[in-house]
């Protein structure tokens, strides 16, 4: 009971629940219940509350029967898939034209090859009849799939709706739609290209507030997690666009400081964690007085304060956090792993000879486990040291980094940055008006 206390207390659902579609909450709300971090009939009331306001009506009632089995189905619920299917019928019979439009192999054809929608809407319009003011039909049909849970049609519909669109923000709005529903369908290549793409967007729009642009960051700060942490090279774009882009490390700071969360368990458990940890210690000194949890105060205690004690109490607590976290619970083992390097790391630049029972406690290992551990990474050329068995230590060898090794370590980060800065440069160039000629001598 008081374990499930504690992973309660370090759920983060609430917090980025708002920032998330109605949908993308509902596998959320199924890890909690199958992890036991709340009451199964609180859960279920809760996700039966946020299917009522979808058109997932049939997955609305299935839960409600499960969770009232002696219960009729209610009325609203009943009458709802009935306007539900009406409506179904109504957009196939208005899409109707379109659907067997986007059937021929031709038109399949001509708009793969295509780069330019005004000309492909030309075509269509010459050879097939084709009615531009049809799209907001189309695009509200896919939007109504969606809300159906029907994630594979919206998508369809939404790309081909963005290859014939040409207004600006309807085409930012499909391509978020689009976004969801590859997050949902768990295609993360298309999710990841899908990100690019509103983050590029986002950028370079001129118009809207400042203000509204954050909130855009934001929503796609927390809904790129999804990505970030499904696919399998998504730990080291995090990495990039939380603490390398100012844009969003500032959206992070200002709006959502519970993300640090996710940006620390990436950078623990990357390849190149000593090349960008400076800054993410930086980053979570400043970020301590809005939120702090076992994963940022482990951090804290090993790199800021080098409290071994502190730091092998709060990867304890990691272990209950990562067990309740619907999106770090796949890399658990593997942060656990790292975490315990970070420690022996650290405290053997600080010492050169080590007792095997002292760093067991340290990493939260039995002794014999803790040496084979050590054991395997001197085998594999992790560290240069020796175990002496009789007085039962490890000896570390003196390590003096080249200066061959510091300029590279120095310079990992470069191309990162130097592609950030052209960006803001280019940014800043579109903004200004154009000069006059003969000005630029």
């Amino acid at each position: 009971q008081l374990s499930t206390c504690i992973m309660a207390a370090f759920d983060l659902t609430s917090r980025i629940g708002p920032y998330l579609d109605r949908h993308m909450l509902i596998p959320l709300l199924e890890f909690l219940q199958t992890q036991k971090v709340y009451d199964a009939p609180d859960m279920q009331k809760a996700k039966l509350e946020l299917l009522s306001q979808t058109n997932m009506v049939d997955f609305a009632l299935d839960t409600h029967k499960s969770l009232f089995p002696d219960q009729a189905a209610p009325a609203a619920l009943t009458e709802k898939r009935t306007v539900v299917l009406e409506k179904l019928g109504q957009y196939q019979r208005d899409c109707l034209a379109f659907t067997s439009l986007f059937e021929k192999p031709e038109v399949i054809a001509h708009v793969q090859a295509s780069r330019d929608g005004a000309q492909l809407v030309e075509y269509l319009k010459t050879n097939f009849d084709f009615k531009p003011e049809s799209m907001d039909t189309v695009y509200a049909f896919a939007k109504f799939q969606f809300d159906c849970g029907n994630y594979e049609f919206a998508a369809e519909y939404l790309y081909h709706f963005r290859v014939l669109c040409n207004d600006a923000d309807k085409d930012l709005s499909a391509l978020w739609g689009k976004f969801a529903c590859d997050i949902l369908l768990n295609r993360w290549d298309a999710a990841l290209e899908d990100l690019n793409g509103l983050r590029a967007m986002i950028e370079n729009k001129e118009s809207g507030s400042p203000v509204f642009q954050l909130q855009e960051r934001a929503w796609l700060i927390h809904w790129s997690l999804f990505v970030f942490f499904g696919h399998p090279k998504g730990k080291d774009a995090l990495i990039e666009l939380f603490l390398n882009q100012p844009n969003f490390s500032n959206a992070i700071q200002t709006t959502c400081p519970h993300i640090l969360r996710y940006l620390t368990a990436a950078v623990i458990t990357a390849k190149r964690r000593r090349s960008v940890l400076k800054d993410l210690v930086k980053l979570i000194q400043q970020e301590s007085y809005s939120y702090r949890d076992p994963i940022t105060e482990f951090v804290e205690c090993l790199y800021v304060k080098f409290d071994f004690d502190g730091a092998q109490q709060k990867l304890k607590e990691c272990e209950q956090l990562l067990s309740s976290d619907y999106f770090l619970f796949s890399s658990r083992d593997e942060f656990i792993e790292s975490a315990r390097l970070s420690i022996f790391e650290t405290y053997c630049r600080i010492h050169n000879t080590i007792s095997i029972g002292m760093l067991a406690e340290r990493l939260n290992m039995a002794a014999d486990k803790a040496e084979e551990w050590i054991v395997n990474l001197i085998r594999n050329a992790r560290f240069d040291a020796a175990i002496d068995s009789e007085k039962g230590t490890v000896v570390m060898a003196t390590q003096v980094p080249s200066i061959y090794h510091q300029v590279i370590e120095k310079t990992k980060n470069l191309h990162f940055r130097s592609q950030a800065l052209l960006e803001d440069l280019q940014k800043d160039r579109r903004k200004r008006p154009e000069s006059k000629k003969g000005d630029s001598r």
